[in-house]
């Protein structure tokens, strides 16, 4: 049974259409508005929070915390220092992905490691032999997304504090209404922003205390479908649509390596032994893997034709379509869009696909399989550089 994290009870009021949906136990809101482009609109043009409590969360402590994470993540996590955030992914032992999320180094022994599926027996498997415990906070600990151009000027009249020297992937402590707050620039919208990491008892003082002070900046509270068209324009990936936790998957084909979901970038063969390191390392000597992360846009005209055809004007969802699409060269399937749907801001329909080695060139040309009243058809599609969207903003 689904319950409320620590914000629902302000969150629960302002979802009107009671449009709810599950995530990790926890009640997540779609949608708050009569259509998500309010609150898309918010995130990209003013500011919107995002209730992203039922996150896994664990908090790691003692003097081999460290040791821990660089025996368990592809990144050198020595290298990480206290009031720095790591986005890693982690494998298993034939170098698949279990999951990705982040690490922040909260002290000199202590990390908050999130996920986005449970890991604390991984974990404990992993500290063997290692002075260090291992607790699951998710329930204890709130969190809120406070995203879009305005979220600095929010959080800054909410706390008080000047936040324009907190860089991109770091945190630090600060107070809101009074409250212990943990402040990380991080996010999932591809846009300035900030998440919050509260005690669940002070959830409730926290978001009155940043709604007040947002008043002036027309903050709107923001759903999963809003959340799910800025990461898709990020170039963002999500465990169980873009790839598989190699522990859910049922087969070879659903087995990623970091390197096939566009995490190569965050795999360091010059650091200590980890988990998935020598098959890792076997993967790049035999040329790498056999698919690639690559974006897609999508043929509008094409788009069109098709709807035409059936005699209706062309339409596209406004929301995200996480049901895999085949991907085709000329008559031959070579792989697939396992997000695609509309960008406002882009004024573009764009996908993630997983492809061979051979289409990841940017300008390569494909076709995406697209349907209309249930007739398929097929929609021309050019390989483009991720992300879709790169705002200077989101790091400035």
């Amino acid at each position: 049974m689904s319950v409320g994290t620590a914000f629902h009870p302000r969150t629960a009021p302002l979802n009107r259409k009671m449009q709810w949906r599950e995530w990790a136990g926890f009640y997540a809101s779609s949608v708050y508005a009569d259509v998500h482009d309010i609150e898309y609109n918010a995130i990209r043009e003013a500011a919107a929070v995002i209730d992203v409590s039922p996150l896994y969360k664990y908090r790691v402590r003692g003097r081999d915390a460290i040791a821990l994470a660089d025996r368990v993540i592809t990144r050198d996590a020595t290298k990480l220092k206290v009031g720095q955030v790591y986005y890693t992914p982690w494998c298993d032992e034939h170098g698949k992905v279990i999951d990705d999320g982040t690490v922040h180094r909260v002290g000199e022994h202590e990390l908050r490691w999130t996920a986005a599926d449970p890991q604390i027996r991984w974990l404990a498997q992993n500290a063997a032999g290692l002075d260090v415990t291992i607790d699951d906070v998710t329930e204890e600990v709130a969190a809120l997304a406070l995203q879009g151009p305005f979220s600095r000027a929010v959080l800054e009249a909410a706390s008080g504090d000047d936040f324009s020297d907190l860089r991109y992937f770091r945190r630090r402590g600060t107070k809101i209404a009074g409250k212990v707050v943990d402040v990380s620039r991080t996010g999932y919208t591809g846009d300035l922003g900030y998440e919050l990491w509260i005690a669940a008892k002070d959830a409730g003082a926290v978001w009155d205390a940043v709604f007040e002070a947002g008043r002036a900046y027309a903050i709107r509270p923001a759903g999963m479908l809003a959340l799910d068209v800025t990461r898709l324009e990020a170039g963002l990936i999500l465990l169980e649509v873009d790839y598989t936790s190699a522990r859910h998957a049922m087969n070879p084909e659903q087995n990623y390596s970091p390197f096939e979901v566009g995490l190569g970038r965050l795999v360091s063969f010059d650091k200590a032994d980890y988990v998935g390191r020598r098959a890792l390392q076997a993967e790049q000597a035999a040329g790498g893997p056999a698919r690639r992360l690559v974006g897609l846009q999508l043929d509008w005209y094409d788009i069109e034709r098709l709807y035409d055809e059936q005699g209706l004007p062309p339409a596209i969802s406004p929301t995200v379509d996480r049901s895999h699409v085949p991907v085709f060269d000329g008559g031959r399937q070579v792989g697939k869009a396992t997000s695609h749907g509309w960008s406002p801001i882009l004024k573009q329909a764009i996908a993630l696909a997983s492809v061979p080695p051979r289409y990841e060139r940017t300008g390569s040309k494909l076709q995406v399989e697209w349907t209309v009243e249930g007739r398929r058809g097929r929609v021309g599609a050019t390989v483009v550089e991720l992300p879709f969207l790169d705002l200077d903003r989101k790091r400035s």
